[in-house]
């Protein structure tokens, strides 16, 4: 993982007869990744446009599949589709069979859905029919209906003065019953008489099966007119009416015909449904393969159109991206697809050299599960260049560690360390079925990255010993009370006494590991541990920004880039120890010469500081040490004169060997290079190009830019590793808070009822510990540790403008949605 993988740049003659397999062989194996030969030429005129549009035209279909099993099936289509095993893509004859059964496939079912919801349909209604006549036969002989008045004031018509009664059957949702009602008696005054019934068998609605109970009417009126008003006001309200006989002979034999017709639909219907069933089955058993077949016909396709006809239009030819290692893989696909195909011409490669015009290759740097999620930070912040060093190689140190800085507490990398350990313990079957949650996916990916940060978390709150904010003393405290030989008058009378540690045997030594317990009943234990945490996020900030610097020198060794070592490395690394380098000396100097007998003389190193930037010397100040202001004076003139040297030094250089004679430039440059040929030929044809494109301005402008963005970025930067004491300060307080706030009181009850209170305010201390210390204290540091790796660290190194490598696979083609 230091550097990525050697990718060479190969030349493919595909034969016309063995190209369709041997770029299925490839797919399958995940080895290059092909280019486009034919960039200038529309997508839509390109040779294999029409087989592309075929799989399209398919997998359209495949989708209508879809949507008539999730219509007809109660579950889930990820539950009825399960994925298939290893499927080959589709020979074009295996293509031609698949659309013919799948377009019968799909004919037939919309035709048996039609013809099962028309059935449905049918059979609603007729028992709906029955019902109203079982349940109305009842209501006709108790109806008494007033007969309108002859009168035009009120009827228009004189068919109203006849003495037929006639009636209106039928059903209604229940929901529009009683503005039904009112309607009717607002638009006929009256003059009819309608009864209502709970249907009491209950009927399907809709294509989902879903039963309702609808409810019955009778309408009994007089007159022509009136009924016309009725039905009118029975279309609004969408009610199915019937025709219902006036005898009751009539409705008897009506009966009969509609218990038959019932019985011979509902025959009909579950041989439909049966039917259905089948066609169901058969495309449950076929849709997922010919989803995959289909998805890597199409895929084989779009590659083989990147490819170029030779000028005999007899082979292709493609150019791709292949790992060096992988050369001798990709012949033996390209014998196998020769073999499968029948051609007796093999296909074969050839690997070429980068012309000027190519681009650089791609990255590719081999991960697994332990290294995938750290070489994920880093990629999210940028692919590195082909051949750039990787900070994913340090991340898995470094990220985890600084995290913990921030996130210090025994009990909380416990915690975090256990649900990372459950995470990587869990079955492979468990995985698949809840990997289907993008957020769990995102969180069992990193859940190495998680153990890591627990390890560590259990390590520095260790040193900051605290375990759920509470110090643990494991071994004897360095601080002893008896050699003060307080009174019991003194221990009463004062409430804060302070401990003197130039009192002989008050202050035996450190504490073997970490803070000493002691601290945590000392009324300065705030100021001590903000004095402690501050200089040690100094110490890591410097510390970890000039690792990143020299790192940089492994990318300018790679590339041969001497110059740049002197030019920009060695100044980078004067104006870093000069100042903040010399401030991390200062700190371990004051640590180490001004013990517990000097504590009350030791001098502040931030005035000490201060005097180095101004070149000023303070008497009232104590020194460190004796010739601290000689080794200040220089050096803060080294620092002066290494900023116009990475100002000035690089620019100056450039301009010079750009005038040097070009034929002496490429001799020279070929002699000093032993890499590969490969990166020979980049690094020669790239030096090429820059030399022709030389522009002085620009240079100067762009390394003004880099030293301008360094020496402010080493402050700005330093101070941002601040953030470790601050963060640290703010998880260790709001721990004890919760701890003082919520469990403590409860610890005070006594007897059953406090053993009560004791589980019910644990579990409440419980909650918030997970949720608000665990989850949004975890995700606040680590997004911190996320900004400290990209902005402070990586950035003195890492440019993070490379391509990653995006080999043909047919596992990442149809992985995507």
């Amino acid at each position: 993982m230091f550097r990525s993988e050697d990718i060479c740049l190969v030349q493919i003659f595909l034969q016309s007869g063995s190209a369709y397999n041997c770029i299925s062989e490839l797919g399958e194996l995940g080895l290059v990744e092909f280019r486009d030969l034919n960039p200038d030429v529309n997508l839509f005129q390109r040779k294999f446009v029409n087989e592309i549009r075929r799989c399209e035209e398919l997998e359209k279909r495949f989708v209508f599949l879809e949507q008539q099993l999730s219509r007809a099936l109660p579950l889930s289509l990820d539950q009825v589709l399960r994925p298939p095993g290893s499927s080959p893509a589709p020979q074009p004859r295996d293509l031609l069979l698949m659309e013919e059964q799948s377009e019968r496939l799909a004919t037939q079912l919309s035709e048996v859905s039609t013809n099962r919801e028309s059935l449905r349909r049918q059979l609603v209604q007729l028992k709906q029919y029955r019902a109203v006549l079982l349940q109305t036969h009842a209501l006709i002989q108790t109806q008494i209906v007033p007969r309108p008045p002859c009168a035009p004031l009120d009827f228009s018509t004189l068919d109203d003065c006849d003495n037929h009664l006639s009636f209106v059957a039928g059903v209604v949702n229940p929901c529009k019953v009683a503005a039904f009602e009112r309607l009717l008696w607002r638009v006929c005054k009256g003059y009819f008489i309608i009864d209502f019934q709970e249907m009491l068998e209950e009927t399907e609605t809709n294509e989902a099966c879903e039963a309702a109970q609808w409810t019955i009417f009778l309408i009994s009126f007089w007159g022509k007119t009136i009924g016309r008003k009725v039905k009118k006001i029975c279309d609004c309200f969408h009610t199915n009416t019937f025709f219902y006989p006036e005898s009751a002979d009539d409705r008897e034999e009506l009966l009969d015909g509609l218990k038959n017709r019932i019985e011979d639909i509902s025959k009909v219907l579950s041989q439909t449904e049966s039917y259905l069933q089948q066609l169901l089955t058969q495309c449950v058993s076929v849709l997922p393969m010919w989803k995959v077949r289909v998805g890597k016909c199409r895929s084989i396709h779009s590659v083989l159109n990147l490819c170029s006809p030779s000028v005999t239009e007899k082979c292709l030819i493609a150019e791709a991206w292949c790992p060096t290692n992988k050369l001798l893989l990709l012949q033996s696909a390209l014998i196998e697809g020769t073999r499968r195909s029948g051609s007796v011409v093999d296909s074969f490669y050839n690997r070429l050299p980068l012309s000027s015009s190519s681009s650089p290759p791609p990255t590719l740097f081999i991960t697994n599960s332990f290294t995938s999620a750290f070489q994920s930070i880093v990629d999210a912040y940028g692919v590195a260049q082909y051949k750039e060093i990787n900070p994913a190689v340090f991340t898995i140190v470094t990220f985890p560690f600084l995290f913990a800085v921030m996130f210090g507490d025994v009990g909380h990398g416990l915690l975090m360390a256990a649900a990372a350990l459950w995470m990587i313990l869990l079955k492979e079957e468990n995985k698949t079925t809840q990997c289907k949650n993008e957020m769990w996916r995102l969180v069992y990916g990193g859940r190495f990255l998680i153990l890591m940060m627990g390890l560590f978390s259990i390590y520095t709150g260790a040193i900051y010993n605290d375990c759920f904010s509470r110090g643990v003393s494991l071994f004897p405290s360095g601080w002893h009370l008896q050699a003060m030989n307080w009174s019991v008058e003194t221990l009463k009378t004062n409430q804060i006494l302070s401990l003197d540690p130039n009192t002989t045997g008050v202050f035996l030594g450190p504490y073997p590991l970490g803070i000493d317990p002691i601290w945590h009943l000392a009324s300065n234990h705030l100021s001590f541990l903000n004095s402690y945490k501050m200089k040690m996020s100094v110490i890591i900030g410097v510390l970890h920004m000039t690792f990143g610097i020299c790192l940089s020198y492994f990318n300018y060794s790679y590339r041969r880039q001497w110059s740049d070592v002197l030019l920009v490395l060695l100044p980078e690394l004067v104006f870093m120890l000069g100042l903040f380098g010399y401030l991390v000396f200062m700190i371990f100097y004051k640590w180490v010469f001004f013990g517990p007998n000097q504590s009350d003389r030791a001098p502040s190193l931030l005035l000490h500081f201060i005097n180095m930037i101004l070149f000023t010397e303070n008497k009232e100040t104590q020194p460190l040490y004796h010739g601290q202001w000689y080794v200040q004076l220089i050096l803060m003139i080294l620092v002066l004169i290494s900023v116009p040297v990475l100002l000035l030094g690089k620019p100056l250089y450039l301009l010079y060997r750009h005038r040097k004679p070009r034929q002496a430039r490429s001799v020279s440059a070929a002699a000093t290079d032993t890499s590969s040929i490969n990166a020979l030929l980049w690094e020669l044809e790239g030096s090429g190009r820059e030399q022709e494109q030389f522009d002085a301005v620009e240079v100067f402008m762009l390394q003004t830019i880099h030293t301008l963005e360094f020496c402010l970025g080493c402050v700005s930067n330093s101070a941002s590793y601040l953030r470790l004491w601050a963060l640290s300060l703010a998880h260790a307080q709001l721990s004890d808070v919760l701890w003082m706030m919520v469990l403590r009181i409860s610890l005070s009850s006594r007897g059953m009822l406090g053993s009560v209170v004791l589980a019910v305010v644990f579990s409440f201390f419980a909650l918030l510990t997970v949720s608000i210390l665990l989850v949004m204290e975890g995700l606040s540091a680590f997004l911190h540790a996320l900004r400290l790796h990209w902005v402070e660290f990586q950035s003195k190194f890492y440019s993070g403008t490379g391509d990653k490598f995006n080999p043909f696979s047919f596992s990442h083609i149809l992985a995507q949605p």
